[in-house]
């Protein structure tokens, strides 16, 4: 149960004074549904009211606090489109306060002619006179103390105004409760930071530009708060993981031998690293969770195959989960010949097997017959049984849901799990995302892979490009072209797959090009990518779907229209698409000019290098966290305190304090582990809470 302490928090906006249903709407899309989220909505600006001239010296544009005395209302004319204007003077000019569609009573009693108001707003000019088009805060004398001299802005929607969202906003913090301290006294004190809702009510309310930094104690607070939140939750899951027994499986490694005496190349000092990790893992008695991290074309399918090879060794049986059946079947086909090599049954199970070929696949696989499996979420289904499933092999992690991994697993008694993901993810975000897990990198590249060519050429030069991909594809070659958008928006003007599409198939007939985009169905885009794997299609349009796992070996040119709108973790494995046979690759990042400084670095750093993980480190520097492209795919958490550019070493912290708390303290019920529930509660990480209770 959430604590008690808590529940104003996540109470709906609806229940803070002045939020009804229609802003309640609004608020939701800016910040979201409950009265916590504003407590993380942060102020992006702030508006400073101090400055307090004569209008003498109000200078045109600036924002400022005014003590006048009001002189006559000139009400607009009943029938006219013309504002309310209400002169104001000081012993140094006059000015206009200009009202549009006003209420004459509301005006008349704000602003009773003879007597002097503080008014706040923005000084323009009209013609000679000064004017300021509706004031932000009119007030007697008397109340000036109330005026706030300096005001948070915050993010908006459409629909919102300042004044609402800045209301909303204070009414959350002032329910913020105060909390035990979840944060090992030392360090705060080393740290030099307030406690929660201290650190809480500085953040919303800056004094000075400098006060919005991230790198200002309160927020370094509150960050921090969040990722120890996070690293907790990871650990509470590997912890509770590790409390379900495995068993040990380890095999002679007679069939690995054949498997790898048959391989056309020699095993990388890394890919032999990593399976000297996983075999350690699999011969231990407890269940083994590790995430196989390789850059695309580093040979992960093989390492999945030699640690499926152990299972079977151990006379269990290994089942490998692609997200898609092209991919599946890619898998398989390298699998396969090695599987037969080792003398070891092997099948491929996809949602088109049917009726009588399906059966039998099934029957062999719950008698034990096949000894690996390769499918797509085919082999979730109910009736999918296997004899003894000892390791579960999941491809592209970040494409399912990790119930899906769990009902993978338990088909078989305590099965091992090996992840595996092509996304190179810098090592700070492997901590936030896959902290549960152990983790092996394979850092080179298999012997024979030709570097590609990589260039950057304005848009404006689209011919010559286009005359390079009909080389290309008369000699034979085959050639992706991957657009930022699917269809023409009067909002962006980027290029579009379906105008680039229909462009290419005039260029070229139609039976040479493909178009595959994320709107279309599954078996279209299957029958489209399957034609150009097969060779009979020359030129593949498409948007960013093509993105991780397709392998054609043929395919040597890849065009990027607006390359500059891309991540450069994506851009890198768009390109990791060619390069994958004999031909030489070349790789062609079309930008519209001219570039911003950001994008220069990011194309720079891609003609520089093809090391991926080097690439997304300098991604995450260029951009941050929060903006690297495909990080909601990618099933990383999204911050809304912490940032991980800047906060790296909180995290560092963060994980090795959540460590040492539950070293200390397993269960979480001494002082700091209540303090740490509720912290997981306030940061809404529930679901690991259950996990300390059912042991």
């Amino acid at each position: 149960m959430r604590p008690e302490i808590l529940f104003p928090l996540f109470a709906p906006v609806t229940s803070l004074q002045g939020v009804g249903p229609r802003f309640a709407k609004l608020i939701e899309k800016a910040a979201g549904p409950q009265v916590v989220d504003l407590l993380w909505h942060m102020p992006a600006g702030i508006i400073d009211r101090r400055f307090s001239p004569k209008l003498a010296d109000a200078p045109e544009g600036a924002i400022v606090t005014l003590t006048l005395r009001v002189d006559k209302h000139f009400p607009s004319p009943a029938a006219g489109k013309r504002p309310y204007k209400v002169r104001c003077r000081d012993d140094t000019g006059f000015i206009h306060l200009v009202f549009f569609r006003a209420k004459a009573d509301y005006l008349k009693k704000a602003l009773p002619e003879g007597e002097v108001r503080v008014v706040s707003g923005r000084i323009e000019k009209f013609g000679d006179e000064l004017q300021m088009t509706h004031p932000d805060h009119i007030a007697p004398l008397d109340d000036v103390l109330t005026l706030k001299r300096v005001e948070p802005v915050y993010p908006m929607t459409a629909g919102l105004t300042p004044r609402i969202m800045g209301k909303a906003v204070t009414a959350a913090v002032e329910r913020a409760p105060v909390l035990d301290e979840w944060i090992e006294s030392r360090f705060v004190a080393k740290q030099k930071w307030a406690p929660w809702r201290d650190a809480l009510q500085r953040a919303h309310n800056p004094e000075e530009e400098s006060d919005l930094l991230l790198t200002t104690k309160w927020r370094e607070r509150l960050a921090y708060d969040e990722l120890l939140a996070n690293q907790l939750a990871l650990a509470l899951v590997r912890q509770h993981q590790r409390r379900q027994r495995g068993r040990s499986l380890s095999g002679g490694g007679a069939l690995r031998a054949k498997a790898i005496a048959s391989l056309p190349f020699t095993l990388t000092n890394s890919q032999m690293q990593a399976l000297g990790e996983i075999a350690a893992d699999m011969g231990m008695d407890l269940r083994m969770l590790r995430l196989l991290q390789g850059d695309v074309g580093s040979g992960k399918t093989v390492v999945a195959l030699l640690a499926m090879l152990i299972a079977v060794e151990a006379g269990a049986q290994a089942a490998l989960l692609a997200p898609t059946e092209i991919l599946a079947r890619q898998h398989f086909a390298t699998i396969a010949p090695l599987a037969e090599a080792a003398g070891v049954p092997a099948a491929l199970l996809t949602g088109r097997d049917k009726g009588k070929a399906r059966d039998a696949i099934l029957a062999d696989l719950a008698s034990g017959k096949i000894g690996i499996v390769v499918g797509t979420h085919a082999l979730l289904q109910e009736d999918v049984d296997f004899k003894d499933l000892g390791l579960a092999v999941v491809d592209e992690q970040h494409r399912f849901g990790v119930h899906q991994r769990v009902i993978l697993a338990e088909k078989g008694a305590a099965a091992d799990m090996l992840v595996m993901t092509a996304t190179p993810i810098p090592r700070t975000l492997m901590l936030t995302a896959y902290g549960d897990l152990d983790v092996s990198r394979l850092t080179e590249k298999p012997a024979g892979r030709k570097p590609i060519d990589t260039r950057a050429v304005p848009l404006g030069r689209m011919e010559d490009v286009v005359g390079a991909v009909s080389r290309a594809i008369d000699q034979g070659g085959q050639v992706y072209w991957v657009c930022p958008l699917i269809e023409e928006s009067e909002v962006v003007d980027l290029a579009n797959a379906e105008a680039r599409y229909r462009d290419l198939a005039q260029r070229f007939g139609e039976k040479r090009v493909g178009l595959i985009h994320g709107r279309q169905r599954a078996t279209e885009r299957d029958r489209t990518m399957a034609a150009f794997v097969a060779g009979e299609t020359g030129v593949l349009v498409a948007t960013t779907v093509i993105e991780v796992g397709v392998d054609v070996p043929n395919a040597s040119v890849m065009v990027i229209e607006h390359a500059e709108r891309f991540g450069l973790a994506q851009l890198h494995q768009l390109r990791g698409r060619i390069g994958r046979g004999a031909r030489a690759s070349t790789c062609v990042l079309l930008y519209q000019a001219p570039l911003g400084e950001t994008a220069k670095a990011r194309l720079k750093v891609l003609r520089d290098t093809d090391d991926g993980f080097r690439i997304a480190e300098e991604d995450l520097r260029l951009r941050g966290a929060g903006e690297l492209l495909g990080t909601r795919q990618s099933g990383l958490p999204a911050f809304r305190l912490a940032d991980l550019a800047v906060h790296d070493e909180l995290l560092k912290a963060a994980r090795d304090d959540a460590t040492l708390a539950l070293e200390r303290d397993p269960n979480l019920t001494g002082d700091r582990g209540r303090a740490l529930r509720v912290l997981l509660y306030l940061f809404e990480r529930d679901a690991v809470v259950r996990t300390l209770r059912s042991g």
